[in-house]
């Protein structure tokens, strides 16, 4: 499997989404960043909600999703609001 799944929250079915996104490393969703992979990820999932954002920026950061900080939250569901 690919060095996605070995990321703090990304499942196996995510980490296979994210590679049809054509994000094909942990390296690449960390340069791309929770946002714009959140976009491709759309792109090929429609139906992704908030929480595939959080467990992005989670992964990012290298802490497990229930981590995240109100504040970032609040941040990537602004984003989040403006892509749906």
């Amino acid at each position: 499997m690919s060095s996605l799944s070995n990321m703090p929250n990304i499942t196996d079915k995510l980490a296979i989404k994210l590679e049809q996104a054509g994000i094909k490393s942990d390296q690449e969703l960390k340069i791309l960043g929770a946002e714009k992979s959140f976009l491709l990820l759309l792109e090929v999932d429609p139906k992704a909600k908030l929480e595939h954002l959080y467990i992005l920026e989670a992964a990012i950061e290298g802490i497990d999703v229930s981590k995240l900080s109100e504040v970032k939250k609040e941040e990537l569901k602004m984003f989040y609001d403006i892509c749906k």
